[in-house]
Parts: structure tokens; sequence; C-alpha cells
């Protein structure tokens, strides 16, 4: 008989999208997610070791403790469970993209200058997004803003970002070098 570790990683990858609906208050956001799976088994053979890849993400320090304290939790039990072990690794790469209050109105105020108010939401909901611009706006004051790039009459049609069929829409760089040069002459001290 042998310890299947890629039917471990099928249990463990399940259990684990438990802990956000069972541990983690509705209000507050959280994700985890796994989003790789590596064997070294071929077709007709039982692997001997299986790694499992993704990403968790939160606002809240206390969430995102929460969340690496149930991943190896389980993850350690589902293995022992089946007499096998596992090497847990979390790692902290990203903190949470917060935007500062008084950068977000001089950035909803330079794309209003450029593209029209029409065109612009400055009140978007809290997105559960990991980017390294995070760890930037922890130390100094920013605003993370997204410059809409596809066909706005068919904006379901259109291929999200980290999307391999993404394809990037060139004619959008003038917009956006106008909306930075609006950014950087708001910020100028005025004569």
């Amino acid at each position: 008989m042998a310890k299947d570790p890629l039917v471990i990683a099928a249990e463990i990858i399940l259990a684990l999208q438990t802990i956000v609906s069972r541990n983690v208050d509705p209000n507050v956001p959280a994700v985890i997610s796994c989003t790789e799976l590596h064997t070294d088994g071929i077709r007709n053979a039982i692997p001997t070791h299986v790694e499992i890849k993704g990403d968790t993400r939160s606002f809240a320090p206390e969430v995102q403790m929460l969340l690496e304290e149930r991943m190896r939790t389980i993850s350690e039990a589902i293995c022992a469970m089946h007499g096998a072990t596992c090497q847990f690794s979390y790692t902290h790469e990203f903190a949470p993209t917060v935007n500062w209050q008084q950068c977000v109105d001089v950035a909803v105020t330079a794309a209003i200058n450029v593209v029209g108010a029409e065109k612009v939401d400055g009140n978007v909901a809290q997105m559960m997004i990991s980017e390294d611009f995070g760890a930037f706006l922890q130390k100094i004051p920013g605003c993370f803003i997204f410059l809409g790039n596809g066909d706005s009459s068919d904006a379901q049609g259109n291929t999200p970002l980290h999307n391999a069929c993404y394809d990037f829409n060139d004619e959008i760089l003038l917009t956006g070098a106008e909306y930075f040069a609006e950014v950087v002459r708001a910020r100028l001290p005025q004569e």
C-alpha cells in the first residue's frame, strides 16, 4: 500500500477552502487561493511528493496570522491522518495595498482633469489585490490607481489583467502620460 501525496494534497486544498468561511468574520475581507499543484510523478506512477502553492490576502494583520495558523494546522493534521508528513512554508511577501486619502483626492482630481468626471470612479470599494506597491504605501504616502484600457462598450468581454490572453492596449499610453503629468503639476508648489 502506498501513501498517495496527490490525494492528500487534494484533501488539503479542499479543507483550506473552509478556513475563511468558518474562521473569519464574513464582514472582514480574506482570501485563500491555491493556484499551483506540482508533483514529481509521471502518468502511470504515484508521486513521492507534492507541492501546493498559492496566495492569501487580507487587510488585517490578525486575520493574516489566523490564515497562516489554520493553514499550517490543517495541512499538518491531514498529512498526519494519512501517515504522511509535510513541510509548511508561509511567506509574508506582500503588505495590504491601502491608499492614503489625501493622495486619492489628488489622483481623482487629476483623472477628472484628463478624461472627465464621467470616466472616473473615485469611490472604489476595497479590493483583494496582491501588489508589492503595498509595502511602499506603508512608508510613503501614495495611491494605487487603475487606468482602464479595455473596450468600455464591451466591459464583460474584456480580458482581465494577469490573464494569459491579455493584450495591452497601446492607445492608453498617452492618457496615462497625461494623467501622471497632471498629478505632478498638482503636487508641485504653486507660485
